[in-house]
């Protein structure tokens, strides 16, 4: 028998990718996918990429059928999670929460990003955050507590922050960063969410390029709370017309001299047990053609002497690393498996 799991919020952009995923995970099985816009119709007519592989019907979110769930994925908008983690922690079953509704540790701070009151707090303490080369002891603190027959609460983080974070990571711990990071990152247009919006419908997004949330976008603080940066991010999203594909530039002033050879042993050093993450050899810089349909993220290096710069980018696809692939990659970690599991490496090379 296999680990049973249920997804809510199945029938968005990050939803499907789940089913997609999970339908071929050999250790979860899929039984139950719910979201009330599709309640009643079947998987494979809403999207016929389905037929042939399942005869899954989306149901509605209160279904009681996902309180029988080992487990359920929540992708759900920001904010929708608080009104439904709290009882499934309650029920015993264990979330993978997609959404940012426990992210954040200081709930006076998400306040400030979503703007509204955060009506769990006593749940952040106890989520582990999902961004497995980076939290790992959270995870297998999580890992260790599902194992004991506990419910457990996997906030994963989210695109921009996994792209960011894992470009940055490596130097930041290691104390080569002084003053501000600035980061420059590109996202598909599935990253906005399925929803159709002015900025996101095709006639505007098709053959342009702009920067939105300039002023504060909501993943700046996620990012400062990875890098344990508090006010030391500048962070400028764009968007481009991409369906997939993420793309984060991270300028880090050095705090000293330092070589190429030698960033490149340090973060070769920091991901060599990490199944996902690769860093590319010196002069190569990653694309995101490279990495779309996977849960990869290929990240380069190079040095601006003039300036003492470091730049390092990462790519990554929004949908698959940044959001589904790495859900499941936390699932399988706080499940005692491979991490590796049920998650493809090999990318379309065309």
């Amino acid at each position: 028998m296999g680990i049973e799991v249920g997804i809510i919020g199945a029938g968005g952009y990050a939803g499907i990718e789940l089913v997609h995923l999970l339908l071929g995970h050999p250790t979860f099985t899929l039984t139950a996918i719910a979201d009330n816009t599709l309640t009643g119709q079947r998987l494979d007519e809403v999207f016929p990429a389905f037929v042939g592989q399942s005869d899954l019907t989306f149901t509605h979110r209160d279904d009681p059928i996902l309180d029988t769930c080992d487990m359920v994925f929540l992708a759900v908008p920001h904010t929708a999670s608080l009104a439904i983690t709290p009882h499934f922690i309650a029920s015993g079953v264990t979330v993978i929460d997609l959404s940012a509704d426990y992210r954040l540790r200081d709930p006076k701070i998400y306040e400030q990003w979503y703007g509204v009151p955060h009506t769990s707090p006593d749940l952040l303490g106890q989520a582990a955050f999902g961004l497995p080369e980076i939290t790992g002891d959270q995870l297998a603190a999580a890992a260790d507590k599902h194992a004991a027959g506990n419910s457990v609460l996997v906030a994963c983080a989210g695109c921009y922050p996994t792209a960011t974070s894992l470009s940055a990571y490596p130097a930041v711990s290691q104390g080569l960063a002084i003053g501000d990071v600035f980061v420059q990152a590109i996202s598909g247009v599935t990253g906005a969410g399925k929803k159709p919006t002015a900025r996101t419908h095709f006639c505007n997004a098709d053959e342009n390029v702009e920067a939105y949330g300039v002023k504060g976008h909501r993943h700046t603080p996620e990012i400062e709370q990875i890098l344990n940066l508090p006010g030391h991010v500048v962070f400028i999203p764009h968007l481009a017309p991409l369906k997939r594909g993420l793309l984060s530039t991270v300028t880090i002033k050095l705090a000293h001299p330092v070589e190429l050879d030698e960033v490149y042993a340090l973060y070769t050093k920091f991901y060599s047990q990490s199944p996902f993450v690769h860093v590319l050899p010196q002069g190569v810089q990653p694309k995101t053609s490279s990495v779309v349909g996977t849960n990869n993220a290929h990240i380069g290096l190079e040095l601006i002497r003039r300036s003492g710069v470091l730049v390092a980018t990462c790519v990554i696809d929004n949908l698959t690393k940044g959001a589904a692939g790495q859900a499941v990659q936390c699932a399988n970690i706080v499940c005692g498996l491979s991490q590796d599991e049920g998650l493809s490496q090999q990318a379309v090379p065309v």
